[in-house]
């Protein structure tokens, strides 16, 4: 396991671990090398370890501010891996404060953002994956990527990523054992179990990857907007994916003049949804203000949903201002033309004739939803981040470097260094390789008290 070479001076620290205000049990976690005199001069005593005991949380007068469970997990058997006390009492907001004023005089300090599980990553008790994968755990939003998130926490995209490393790291051994060696041996490398060997490498790493970005997907979800021209069915469409009624309906144009947000999950994908007001001229300083933040919203989501109304011959509004954002047109009211609900594929993207109001072809909708951005709900998926990718994919592009080097004249010192980069671009993802400034931004990203 990883263990950090910088590592700092493990002054205790402090968080109340649950969320603020009031609630039944509030608790209070505290983390560092020698915490003995913290926990006697609290507790009254050393409680034994790893077993909850029913204790008074003393004041510095020795009265008795609260009572509840504390539990003490000595160094190196705990969370972060040095000795961690968790004191469990009433959730009440002010209590709480009291208990970590109580803490702070005795020497520890309020931890950072995600400290306690950046201190598990320092001393070897996760990788940064797994790290990762601890935030992605408390933020998941449907059940499939909770799932997704425990595979990846339990170690298997880590373990997956290790198994690539040491196959790399023999077959790096016995290509560069060769750069020494005189022309007549270079048939050490240049036969076909080499070339299997990467072939094989490759494969696995462009199905990691293929999983990865899937997981991406599965964490951050995708954004749609609804736009249209006023009374086309916009909010009747989001009240439809929904499963609700969140929006406004009227047959008055103009009556959704601000943002309607919504998320939905299809099957396990989180899709963020934004109604628009009605994109048409006018003069109303409101639903100006409307149209101006549809058009900022529709700037940046993943696809736009241009709804119109089928039963009208009409000219619909232009989107061309936002061609970078693919527009996937929504023929509504199909209960009204008539039209059967069907997809029609364009040059330039798909119509889906469908009925919001009766839900006739929605699964049309939702499929190509599923389908655009390659989503598959299965149980291969590891919960992945962008630069989980992004690692990922250097190390396809190196490997492929190094299949063209090992083409071309057999360059063992090319070859070796391509290999070498793809080693360094996998590591990344684990941490072995990995620059501390990256690490302050993963972990300051956390929650406080995690």
């Amino acid at each position: 396991m990883h263990e950090h070479q910088d590592q700092p001076e493990s002054e205790p620290i402090a968080a109340i671990a649950t969320p603020p205000g009031n609630g039944g049990v509030g608790v209070l976690r505290i983390s560092g090398d020698s915490i003995d005199h913290i926990t006697q001069s609290i507790l009254g005593c050393v409680p034994i370890p790893r077993q909850a005991t029913l204790l008074p949380f003393l004041d510095h007068h020795g009265n008795e501010m609260d009572r509840g469970l504390a539990i003490l997990f000595p160094a190196p058997n705990s969370y972060t891996g040095e000795t961690v006390l968790e004191l469990q009492g009433h959730g009440g907001s002010v209590l709480m404060n009291l208990l970590l004023k109580r803490v702070i005089d005795l020497g520890a300090r309020i931890a950072e953002a995600g400290e306690f599980t950046q201190r598990a990553f320092i001393n070897g008790k996760l990788d940064l994956a797994q790290a990762e994968a601890v935030a992605d755990l408390i933020e998941c939003s449907s059940e499939q990527a909770v799932r997704c998130a425990q595979r990846s926490l339990s170690g298997q995209f880590s373990n997956t990523i290790h198994g690539l490393v040491e196959r790399l790291i023999e077959l790096r051994c016995h290509i560069e054992s060769a750069i020494d060696f005189s022309d007549e041996d270079l048939d050490l490398i240049s036969g076909l179990s080499v070339r299997e060997r990467m072939s094989s490498l490759q494969t696995d790493i462009e199905q990691i990857l293929n999983s990865a970005q899937q997981g991406v997907v599965l964490r951050n979800g995708i954004t749609i907007v609804i736009a249209g021209s006023p009374n086309t069915g916009k909010s009747t469409l989001l009240n439809r994916m929904a499963g609700d009624d969140v929006a406004i309906i009227s047959d008055i144009p103009g009556t959704t003049r601000d943002l309607l947000k919504q998320q939905i999950h299809i099957d396990g994908l989180p899709v963020h949804i934004i109604d628009t007001a009605g994109l048409r001229e006018t003069d109303d300083p409101i639903e100006l203000e409307g149209i101006h933040r549809a058009k900022l919203s529709i700037s940046q989501a993943d696809y736009i949903l241009q709804v119109i109304d089928s039963s009208q011959t009409q000219a619909t509004e232009c989107l061309d201002e936002f061609n970078s954002v693919p527009v996937i047109k929504i023929f509504n009211k199909i209960d009204i033309s008539g039209i059967e609900p069907t997809r029609t594929d364009y040059e330039h993207g798909v119509g889906i004739y469908l009925s919001a109001k009766t839900g006739s072809g929605m699964e049309l909708l939702f499929d190509y939803l599923k389908s655009s951005v390659g989503y598959q709900s299965n149980e291969d998926v590891f919960m992945a981040r962008a630069r989980h990718v992004n690692a990922l994919e250097q190390a396809r592009d190196f490997i492929q470097s190094a299949f063209r080097h090992f083409s071309d004249d057999l360059v063992i010192e090319l070859l070796a260094e391509d290999l070498r980069l793809v080693q360094n671009a996998l590591s990344q993802i684990t941490g072995e390789f990995v620059a501390d400034d990256l690490l302050g931004e993963i972990f300051s990203k956390f929650c406080i008290g995690k």
